[in-house]
């Protein structure tokens, strides 16, 4: 495919995945994502053929002039969508399926300072939320999510969503979908979740309690007054009453 044949492609992929895209002479000129991905194809085609410097260059003019930075051997697929693409990295060893969708602050970063394979692999159509950070030589399979802020160490079965830190599958499907799902933020809340199991076992505990003191005559009390809230004068069942 051509150059322009690819910008071509490009414009039509985020005017069909962001709705706040209104026309495509908007999104040519106005889109840091877009000029950050084709300022890096012209940087990679100079890194295949050995002009290193020259790409680090032009790589190095892509951050400064889009915030995002892309090493220049980096391997990215077809209609990459770069969505507010503010503090982005993607490192050397990195390759990127067709049909991502990556948010701002978004790090694909290595762990090992060996010159060998230590940046993520994405499949095609996955989609990493705002501030996430997948880290290392791992995969991340076709059609998962990562939610924003997460922190991914380990591979990523197709399909699934991941959040954390550091990330945990929370939901996994056996066939990925072909299609970009944009509610990466309404994600499982592990935290919320293990709350909510808490309140409920509390709630349970309390009601078999008012049963065994109602069978048994005990006179209750309630555990938490006003009174008895610990800073408040005269609270405690040693305090002498004024």
């Amino acid at each position: 495919m051509s150059f322009i044949a690819s910008m071509r492609e490009d414009i039509r992929a985020v005017a069909e995945r962001d709705p706040a895209a209104k026309n495509p002479v908007e999104i040519l000129f106005c889109y840091p994502g877009l000029h950050a991905i084709w300022m890096h194809r012209v940087a990679h085609w100079f890194y295949r053929r050995r002009a290193v410097t020259l790409a680090r260059i032009i790589s190095h003019l892509n951050r400064h002039i889009t915030g995002i930075e892309i090493h220049p051997g980096a391997r990215i697929g077809r209609r990459l969508v770069i969505d507010h693409g503010m503090g982005i990295v993607i490192g050397e060893t990195s390759e990127i399926g067709d049909d991502c969708l990556l948010y701002k602050g978004v790090v694909l970063g290595g762990v090992s300072l060996k010159k060998k394979k230590r940046h993520p692999t994405l499949g095609d159509h996955v989609v990493i939320g705002s501030n996430a950070c997948v880290l290392g030589a791992i995969t991340v399979g076709a059609g998962a999510k990562v939610g924003s802020g997460s922190v991914v160490v380990k591979s990523v079965p197709e399909g699934a969503t991941v959040v954390g830190v550091p990330g945990r599958v929370m939901e996994e499907h056996a066939r990925p979908g072909s299609e970009l799902d944009f509610e990466h933020g309404n994600l499982p809340d592990p935290i919320a979740d293990v709350v909510k199991i808490m309140l409920n076992m509390q709630r349970e505990l309390e009601e078999r309690l008012k049963r065994l003191e109602s069978e048994h005559g005990i006179k209750s009390r309630t555990i938490m007054t006003g009174d008895s809230m610990p800073g408040k004068e005269g609270s405690g069942p040693g305090t002498p009453k004024g």
